[in-house]
């Protein structure tokens, strides 16, 4: 899921090694101690991910059943606010504490993560109103090879080729996961949203992997940024209601609250604080990559979820059918990681050195 400011580029005499400031070198001796734990970890935000898109798609069908005719920006503001508001108090009051001595670093990193997953947000789901499924799926992935472009670029020095081959991988396994027609991509609307969408999910991934960053502590940023999405997200509900007593309508429903305390702690909670303290101990090219596992989950989860909670909210919502789709999409999207991992990327704390 990045700051801009003084990204110097330091050329280092013995070995040439290209670093930047604020950003991860493109190469090293050495991946970080904890590098193993980070991605199981990160495999495990993904699998929380995976589970909001069943969760969202049935808050989606609650909604609609409570409030006919709502527009989609009213229902998705009403997925968003509760979700980063309760999460917000929750950790809060967690590391109260940590909070009352919240430094300018943290809050500022905090604020940046928070926009950017926002923007990410609102974008990827005002883009799929104009573009199929399919479609915003694979070009939501494209951070994947935007991530070391990027860094390619400002370091002026190529990656090693695993990267270009796991991160061709990851498009072809999603490409078909997601079934793609290909006759369906040009760029209207929702394919540019899309890939807008795909631009501030690598801002929030580099934001997040800045070396300036490096001694904030995990839980008061993950606060601040709930903070802001959630401040984000009820002023755009009460902005879209129809009337403003409706943003309250749905949390009278208790299919519509069992949902939504899922979504807040296993995909808002669990996913995101794993996210901001692991992460950092892998490059951002890393983790752009781990982070396009999350197709292969909620795929495998459409297959038995849907049912479990339309039978609940009271609304259709079919179970998916397992294809070969699946298992060569799948399979592809592992072996890019695979890959990855056989020739380990710089370990991020080189950069803050």
């Amino acid at each position: 899921m990045q700051g801009r400011g003084t990204a110097a580029i330091r050329l280092a005499a013995a070995g040439g090694l290209i670093t930047l400031r604020g950003f991860p070198p493109m190469s090293a001796d050495s991946a970080h101690p904890q590098r193993s734990q980070a991605i199981t970890m990160l495999v495990v935000a993904n699998l929380f991910w995976g589970l909001s898109f069943p969760l969202i798609k049935s808050l989606t069908g609650v909604h609609e059943r409570l409030l006919p005719g709502s527009s989609s920006w009213f229902i998705t503001a009403s997925a968003i606010f509760p979700r980063f508001a309760v999460g917000a108090v929750v950790l809060g009051g967690l590391c109260w504490r940590a909070l009352r001595t919240l430094t300018r670093s943290e809050l500022r990193q905090g604020v940046g993560l928070g926009c950017f997953a926002l923007l990410g947000m609102v974008f990827q789901n005002d883009g799929l109103q104009f573009t199929s499924a399919s479609t915003s799926a694979f070009l939501t992935q494209f951070y994947a090879i935007m991530i070391p472009v990027f860094l390619a670029l400002r370091a002026r020095r190529a990656p090693p080729w695993t990267v270009w081959v796991s991160c061709a991988l990851v498009l072809a396994g999603v490409a078909v996961l997601a079934q793609l027609d290909w006759r369906d991509l040009h760029l209207g609307r929702g394919e540019f949203e899309t890939l807008v969408c795909s631009v501030f999910f690598m801002g929030h991934i580099l934001w997040l992997g800045r070396a300036e960053f490096v001694a904030n502590r995990a839980l008061p940023v993950t606060v601040v940024m709930f903070a802001v999405e959630a401040l984000a997200g009820l002023a755009m509900a009460l902005w879209t209601a129809p009337q403003a007593a409706d943003v309250f309508v749905p949390w009278t429903s208790g299919p519509w609250l069992g949902f939504t305390a899922a979504l807040t702690l296993f995909c808002t909670i669990g996913s995101f604080t794993l996210m901001n303290m692991w992460q950092p101990k892998i490059t951002a090219t890393e983790a752009g990559l781990i982070y396009c596992v999350e197709p292969v989950f909620v795929s495998l989860m459409a297959l038995f979820l849907p049912a479990w909670f339309s039978a609940w909210g009271g609304f259709d919502y079919p179970n998916e059918i397992a294809t070969t789709s699946l298992l060569l999409g799948g399979g592809l999207i592992t072996a890019a990681n695979v890959l990855i991992q056989l020739r380990p990327l710089p370990s991020p704390a080189k950069a803050a050195a």
